[in-house]
């Protein structure tokens, strides 16, 4: 019989963070059990661990309710701490990520990332099905398609006002999105140098938003880089959840010499 663990990444109370599912056991599981299963849980993600390679090593892949996805952040962390303390090296549809675990605290590097433009007629599609004008939008941090084991636009809004107000039209995003192959959509307000609010709709995942997005923080890390904004040595803090009641926090690294970015958060268990 399968079990099904649930835990909630992102935060040290079960009541905040995003919840994941982990199925430590998936060897037996075809991928129709697996998104059978990630629908029936109804979190963003469930992380399956489809085998293990030895010496650390696990075969692990990510289902959303509606679909795999290459990598998942916050589902990674809640899976490397289910499995415990210590060095893990999780082979993903994305490339190998190594996760240290620690106190129940996990740290992932990312796959290389990178940052490629939005072509203009997108960013007005995305606007639009956002309901965001151009004039809202931080012109310090100009809209980009980062990547950092899945792709994320990159929008900034100039207000902390703009981020709260989100009623964006579901099936014209989820339309986009399917279209440009973008896993969510990473919407920022820089509230200090180093720390951001985010928002991440998700609506090709089945979920109207997600409380942690640990890829899509590992993405903004490589944007942030590759704009000149932080440099190697930062510390970058992510406060996201808050506005739908899941206050998550998401610590980014910068690391010389890693073309990966760090991504660090607690994970704690959800009782059933």
């Amino acid at each position: 019989m399968t079990e099904i663990e649930r835990w909630v990444a992102f935060s040290d109370d079960p009541k905040g963070g995003n919840p994941a599912g982990v199925v430590l056991d998936a060897a037996a599981l075809d991928d129709a059990a697996m998104l059978s299963i990630a629908a029936e849980i109804g979190y963003s993600e469930t992380a399956f661990v489809t085998s293990d390679l030895g010496a650390g090593r696990k075969r692990v892949r990510y289902f959303s309710p509606l679909a795999e996805v290459p990598f998942c952040g916050h589902a990674t962390v809640a899976t490397a701490v289910a499995l415990g303390p210590g060095e893990h090296l999780f082979v993903t549809n994305a490339g190998e990520v190594p996760v240290t675990v620690t106190d129940g605290v996990a740290t992932l590097t990312s796959v290389a990332t990178s940052v490629t433009p939005l072509e203009p007629e997108d960013v007005e599609a995305l606007l639009a099905a956002l309901g965001w004008s151009i004039d809202e939008l931080d012109t310090l941090l100009p809209p980009k398609l980062a990547y950092a084991g899945a792709y994320h636009p990159i929008v900034a809004a100039a207000t902390r006002r703009r981020l709260a107000e989100l009623d964006y039209d579901v099936p014209t995003l989820k339309a986009l999105m399917e279209s440009k192959g973008w896993t969510t959509i990473q919407l920022i307000h820089r509230t200090a140098p180093n720390a951001f609010d985010v928002r991440n709709p998700f609506p090709i995942g089945g979920v109207y938003e997600d409380p942690a997005t640990g890829a899509a923080a590992a993405a903004l890390g490589g944007y942030l880089r590759a704009q000149g904004l932080a440099h190697d040595g930062a510390t970058i803090a992510l406060s996201q959840g808050d506005d739908m009641g899941r206050p998550s926090r998401l610590t980014v690294e910068l690391h010389a010499g890693e073309p990966g970015v760090r991504v660090r958060g607690t994970a704690v268990p959800l009782t059933p």
